[in-house]
């Protein structure tokens, strides 16, 4: 069965988890037999940095993203296999919905955009909602990251039968005592700091974040945060309303290699994740598998990850926050038994798995056709 997997987000300014949850997935499903795999893509001139090149061949179509995107969306043109050739099914690994040449599976991390719409650009907003009305119509199978985000997926429309709950997985070794000292030697780390990492845009709620930070009595403890510039968020606002003391135990790493984020991980004292929603949550799950305790949000994706294992709070109550890390980076044993268990949690989510039940929504929406 020869399947072609869209990869434009290997692309973008910032790739982000979509672009991880595809490539993870590519790379597992190239290990199970019967199956041929071809990516897609608008034209480029190069490659991908290295991070976010596909380890499965690209064919690229004659559009640039813009143009294919919204040609896609409202001309419903050109057809996959313009670039690919023949195909049985085509995955829609991100948002960007293709034409129905052939039986569409389309995974979706988060509906954000519409329970957040004031986060997100006008055009933005017309992108995605015109994805979703597309998706509504031409999608045979919809493949939801968590149970959280199938709810969402059933309340704006989709049927019971279209939808799955296809979890991700984690790819991490674990971070050794060499590695640990390495990281902290070169970003010159504090022996005792909360960590939080993704890509900074408003519904990661590092306002949130920062301002319970702010309110930690323990002034030996510390505030890194990992990841890239995103949209709509300046930090710059957010750390300007402290006081000069505690902007100071404030570190902004940027992007960094994931060799060392998965040191970062095992260095931190605490991962603490208060996003106001998320699709899957790999932060929480990575932070598990090098047995770093975690804090994260109630009521979105992140629950199922890392309830009865991590802490759980209201992203909205600062206070809360603020307690659970006084907790966590006040109580060694309770980190200790918080990074054992999530430990043993994060064990259970592997892409073999993911790449399983992937293949057989494959062969489902293929018999659909």
């Amino acid at each position: 069965m020869r399947i072609a997997l869209t990869l434009e987000q290997c692309w973008h300014r910032v790739p982000g988890g979509t672009a991880v949850a595809a490539l993870e997935l590519a790379r597992a499903l190239t290990e199970r037999p019967g199956l041929e795999l071809v990516g897609v893509a608008a034209r480029h001139r190069h490659p991908p940095p290295e991070q976010w090149r596909p380890p499965i061949p690209v064919s690229h179509l004659a559009l640039p993203r813009i143009a294919l995107y919204e040609s896609w969306h409202y001309l419903r043109r050109p057809r996959v296999e313009a670039a690919t050739g023949a195909i049985d099914v085509i995955h829609a690994t991100g948002i960007a919905m293709p034409p129905r040449s052939q039986p569409v599976v389309l995974t979706v991390h988060d509906l954000a955009y519409l329970d957040y719409p004031e986060l997100f650009t006008r055009q933005g907003l017309r992108f995605f909602l015109r994805a979703l009305e597309l998706a509504l119509r031409d999608a045979a199978l919809v493949l939801c990251s968590s149970l959280a985000t199938l709810e969402r997926c059933r309340a704006a429309g989709f049927d019971d039968h279209r939808l799955r709950h296809v979890p991700l997985g984690v790819r991490a070794r674990r971070a050794t005592a060499e590695d640990v000292e390495r990281v902290r030697s070169a970003y010159a780390l504090p022996d005792r700091f909360v960590l939080w990492t993704g890509t900074v845009e408003p519904r990661k709620n590092l306002a949130g974040l920062i301002r319970a930070f702010a309110r930690l009595a323990d002034d030996e403890v510390h505030l890194v945060l990992v990841g890239p510039r995103g949209w709509n968020e300046d930090l710059e606002e957010h750390l300007g309303e402290l006081s000069a003391d505690t902007r100071d135990r404030i570190r902004l790493l940027g992007w960094v290699p994931r060799a060392d984020l998965e040191a970062l991980y095992a260095a931190a004292t605490v991962l603490c994740m208060p996003s106001l929603l998320e699709g899957f949550g790999f932060p929480v799950v990575e932070a598990m598998a090098q047995a770093t305790p975690v804090i994260t949000s109630r009521g979105t994706s992140t629950e199922e990850l890392a309830d009865g294992v991590g802490i759980l709070v209201d992203p909205s109550d600062v206070d809360a926050i603020a307690d659970a890390m006084a907790r966590v980076t006040g109580d060694a044993a309770l980190a200790d038994r918080m990074g054992r268990e999530g430990l043993e949690r994060a064990s259970h989510y592997t892409w073999e798995a993911t790449a399983a039940l992937v293949a057989d929504a494959y062969l489902a929406a293929r018999d659909m056709a």
